[in-house]
């Protein structure tokens, strides 16, 4: 089997109403590096982006892929750092960050396409 670098086996596909402003977030909120971006006219067809380790593709929704939300386990460095910067570019808090009894330091934000992030910090190395 075959992965395009940046690449995991299970890779994120979001479909949003502004992908451009949502590309902007995982840019500036998420700390992401835009790796690519195919237009279709005014229309994101395709981008991806990649955030730490794994790469997230990013498409403008339409009738045949309308928008959905979803949730993402996002680990970070520094899961209070994250939390303010993923809410000074609009993000809203829906949870506090706090010290988990799985030894990861972990607070939620949704994002303006209702997507939910879980910004976790680990603590200890090795498993749960």
């Amino acid at each position: 089997m075959h992965l395009p670098p940046g690449f995991n086996t299970v890779t994120a596909y979001f479909f949003v109403r502004g992908a451009d402003k949502f590309l902007a977030f995982l840019v500036h909120g998420l700390g992401g590096v835009e790796i690519l971006r195919h237009m279709d006219g005014s229309r994101v067809a395709n981008a991806q982006i990649r955030i730490g380790t794994s790469t997230v593709m990013v498409s403008e929704a339409s009738e045949s892929f309308p928008a959905m939300p979803c949730s993402h386990y996002l680990y970070v460095e520094d899961a209070r750092a994250a939390m303010a910067t993923a809410l000074s570019v609009g993000a809203a808090c829906i949870m506090e960050v706090v010290d988990m009894p799985y030894n990861d330091r972990q607070g939620g934000v949704r994002d303006p396409w209702g997507n939910i992030w879980w910004l976790s910090q680990r603590l200890v190395e090795g498993p749960y």
